[in-house]
């Protein structure tokens, strides 16, 4: 009778791994080859969740990066990695992490990879990412959501 009342069995698999949209633009070349190389990266890193049917989750991850060299954008280069992911039996407590960060962190390479090919195919130097810790980011995001309402409550 245990067994009957037990929780029911925790799983997670990976159904889809897809580049759902992707951009590179070099809005100063030809020009901006010829100058001194000296960039500049901005970062910028999102996500989203889009619950499906039966336990399917996508999540897609956006890495957008701009470089500058001497105030000039020298590309702009941007990648939505997503992925479909079922995710059955965890709380949702659990479900939270399993969402905002570890499908985020399954899905980071995919990214990655697409990235430094863009960039290298555009005739730039090769551009690595350096691993990014998402369950600090998601721990940020849940102190940051927290704080929000009190904020609004003070004023």
């Amino acid at each position: 009778m245990a067994e009957e009342q037990a929780a029911p069995e925790k799983q997670f698999s990976i159904q889809k791994i897809y580049t759902k949209d992707m951009s590179f633009e070099t809005p100063n070349s030809p020009k901006i080859f010829t100058e001194k190389w000296e960039p500049a990266v901005d970062f910028n890193l999102g996500s989203t969740v889009s619950p499906l049917e039966n336990f399917l989750y996508e999540v897609a991850l956006t890495v957008t990066i701009t470089v500058k060299s001497e105030d000039k954008v020298a590309y702009l280069v941007e990648v939505n990695q997503a992925g479909i992911f079922t995710i059955f039996g965890f709380s949702d407590q659990e479900l939270g992490p399993m969402v905002g960060s570890f499908c985020p962190n399954i899905l980071f390479p995919y990214a990655r990879e697409a990235i430094s090919d863009l960039v290298t195919k555009g005739g730039f130097p090769q551009l690595l990412l350096a691993p990014v810790n998402f369950d600090a980011l998601y721990a940020q995001h849940l102190q940051a959501q927290q704080q929000a309402p009190s904020s609004e409550t003070i004023n």
